[in-house]
């Protein structure tokens, strides 16, 4: 056999397009090929593939860490709305995976596929950067803000399986099959390398850096990934002069579905009677493809429960986040940050795989225990559901700090004291009966309404030093599902009932503890200093009011409080979430009195519970995800990799698509009882998978097929 006829031929050009033969030798062939050529060098070209795969798995995971946040804070859509755009924007990045494979292969190669569609990511990513500034409206916000969600799924998708696969390209097969497996071990390092800096690094930027005026910098934080996309292709294209390509050589998703549906026509057609309806395909496709079109036929089925462990698996990102904003992550002098939470699976990932390889499989082994893909990637989805009812447990615990909120039929009125002696309030409503103490507030109370109403209440002095039971009268408006304020206060001597505008703000939005200031003082513009450390926040007492509009501060614990340069006596303390209104009493012999009421208390249920949670659900995805990946490259035929390549891909996006649907249809008011609902419809998936399995063959796929052999270049992860 000729040696020039069984080597691919490549070009020394930047990057030619060339003519690449496939490998189809038996062993003795082989074998005079591996003796007679000399070794070949490791390709450089694969590490700026891998420089590149860094840069935009960083700016992929550095911007999906903060997305759940920014829409709820920033685009203030609720947590439902948020949940369902997270999850529609992760099931785009997975699904765009087959139009990118069929794009490189049957049309412009996967060079120019990746350098196009990365273009239209990092567009995708400025775009989503840019609109995150104030200069923009929320209504232009969402606008843009989508877009770029979009083109960023565009870019990620489209690309995603086409990277390693050129990384593969990159390598003379069969005589590198070896630093073939090194550089995937290399890639998948570089993919969890960059998520885990990522991961830690933009909630920093988000929470700690202020720019444009705002307590917050998403710009700032969705400008770095958006500098890492760039920087991603600056790397690839360095490497341009040094890469192989290959010619599109055609898609095997358009061929298989070609044939299935020449096949389908043909058995509806045809009274002729085949063992396969597949066979009604091999007069026009030939054996060897309808048999390997039966072979992934039954990959594919066992992939159909699969998706509802991604619908477990990527609540991680929304879910679990917001979960994590209603509860304390104050560790010692740090602060563990909501949307940080997620660094924890990229670590635990690298830290499970040696331990899983090297421990856990073989002790299992030895005791005849999980030794089958199908047994380990239906344990795994046990693990998801067990995680979730993890979850739903420290939900639990987290109800009991939640918030009372008006609900329809229901009003909330707080009265806040202002002056220096306690008052008796009076009214037509038995629940509005009481007495409330100086500087302190009437507890919450619940008053039947519908629509909106006008109340007055009567109020009496006790002992005031300068206003001696006097009595006065004072209106409030309520309105349904609301909640509003009324403050007893002076006014050059005269006690005064004044609703304070607007509507109270008592459902948790923000880690930040938020304050608002109510206040008696003389009539001239003051300053309130809350300082700890070194960090400072002034709220401004304007003359011609009597409150301020909340703010976040951006530290929790103690305070000291200044107002106009004199400090007063009590410290406050604001804790994480956290939302008071502090009542300042002043008058013109600057004496000065402050008290700090909590209207909605803050997070108490620390944030390292989630752990067990996140363990549990890296552990499943050990045993599902790597272990699906393996069974579905050594289960599929040579020629079938690709194809279940992007069905491996598809699942991830349903699985997204069955969180849009349930985020939607809002089937519980309870965040327990979905997290319930979901745990247990994944062990109902997984006994239905047990059961598929259980009639699942395993094979040599090269022995079914009669196709061509090769050494595929194509073994995707994420």
């Amino acid at each position: 056999m000729p040696l020039n006829s069984a080597r691919p031929r490549f070009t020394d050009n930047a990057c030619d397009t060339v003519s690449v033969e496939r490998f189809n030798m038996d062993t003795e062939d082989r074998g005079y090929l591996l003796q007679g050529i000399q070794k070949h060098r490791y390709p450089k070209s694969v590490f700026f593939i891998v420089g590149n795969e860094f840069c935009e798995r960083f700016s992929y995971y550095g911007m999906r860490t903060i997305l759940s946040l920014y829409l709820v804070d920033i685009l203030r859509y609720n947590e439902d709305s948020a949940t369902l755009i997270y999850h529609a924007f992760a099931m785009f990045c997975y699904f765009f995976p087959l139009f990118g494979a069929i794009l490189s292969d049957c049309y412009l190669g996967k060079f120019k596929t990746i350098f196009y569609l990365s273009l239209v990511y990092a567009a995708g990513n400025i775009v989503i950067s840019s609109s995150s500034s104030p200069l923009f409206g929320v209504d232009h916000k969402r606008f843009f803000s989508l877009l770029g969600l979009l083109l960023i799924a565009v870019g990620t998708g489209g690309i995603k399986p086409c990277v390693s696969s050129f990384g593969g390209d990159q390598f003379v097969l069969p005589q590198q099959a070896k630093q073939l497996a090194q550089f995937f071990s290399l890639f998948y390092f570089s993919i969890n390398a960059g998520s885990l800096l990522s991961t830690y690094l933009t909630p920093v930027l988000r929470h700690d850096v202020q720019c444009f005026g705002e307590d917050t910098c998403f710009p700032l934080a969705f400008g770095v990934p958006a500098l890492l996309m760039v920087i991603a292709l600056i790397i690839f294209l360095l490497g341009k002069k040094q890469y192989v390509c290959k010619n599109p050589e055609g898609n095997i998703v358009v061929d298989v579905s070609k044939c299935v549906s020449h096949a389908v026509c043909q058995k509806v057609q045809s009274a002729e009677k085949k063992e396969h309806w597949l066979d009604h395909s091999v007069d026009r496709f030939g054996q060897g493809l309808v048999n390997d079109t039966k072979a992934a036929m039954a990959i594919l089925w066992m992939f159909l429960p699969l998706p509802f462990f991604w619908a477990l698996y990527d609540q991680q990102g929304s879910r679990w986040t917001f979960q994590a904003t209603r509860m304390d992550g104050r560790l010692g002098p740090f602060t563990i940050k909501p949307d940080q939470m997620q660094v924890v699976n990229p670590f635990l990932i690298l830290t499970f795989i040696p331990l899983f390889d090297s421990v856990v499989y073989p002790a299992l082994a030895r005791c005849h225990l999980l030794t089958r893909p199908l047994q380990r990637l239906s344990v795994g989805g046990l693990l998801a559901a067990l995680a979730f009812l993890v979850s739903a447990f420290v939900e639990m615990k987290l109800e009991a700090t939640y918030p009372v909120l008006p609900k329809a039929g229901i009003s909330h009125l707080r009265i806040f004291n202002g002056l220096d002696c306690a008052v008796d309030v009076q009214s037509s409503i038995a629940t509005l009966n009481g007495r409330v103490a100086s500087l302190d507030s009437l507890p919450l109370v619940d008053i039947p309404l519908t629509d909106s109403a006008q109340y007055t209440l009567n109020f009496t002095t006790l002992n005031c030093p300068q206003l001696k039971n006097v009595n006065f009268t004072g209106a409030v408006t309520l309105t349904e599902a609301q909640a509003v304020s009324l403050f007893l206060h002076s006014t050059l001597g005269v006690p005064t009932a004044s609703q304070v505008p607007g509507f109270d703000a008592v459902q948790k939005d923000s880690v930040n503890p938020i304050i608002r200031v109510l206040f008696t003082t003389p009539p001239k513009q003051e300053v309130l200093k809350l300082t700890q450390d070194g960090y400072s926040k002034n709220i401004v007492l304007h003359n011609n009011t009597f409150n301020t509009l909340p703010v976040q501060v951006l530290k929790t614990g103690r305070f000291e409080l200044e107002l106009g340069g004199n400090k007063l006596v009590s410290n406050v303390e604001l804790n994480p979430a956290g939302i008071y209104t502090l009542i300042v009493n002043s008058d013109y012999n600057d004496k000065i009195e402050a008290n700090l009421v909590t209207v909605t208390p803050p997070n108490s249920v620390h944030m390292l519970w989630l752990l067990p949670q996140y363990i549990i659900i890296t552990a499943a995805e050990i045993m599902f995800s790597i272990t699906g990946l393996d069974f579905s490259f050594t289960q599929a035929p040579v020629s079938m990799k690709s194809l279940i390549s992007a069905a491996w891909l598809l699942t991830t996006a349903f699985g997204n698509l069955i969180v849009v649907i349930v985020a939607e249809v809002q089937f519980f008011e309870s965040q327990v009882h979905e997290f319930i609902l979901f745990a247990v419809l994944m062990v109902i998936d997984m006994v239905i998978f047990i059961f598929m399995a259980l009639n699942y063959k395993y094979y040599n796929p090269n022995s079914n097929s009669s196709s061509s052999k090769e050494i595929p270049a194509e073994k995707q992860n994420d």
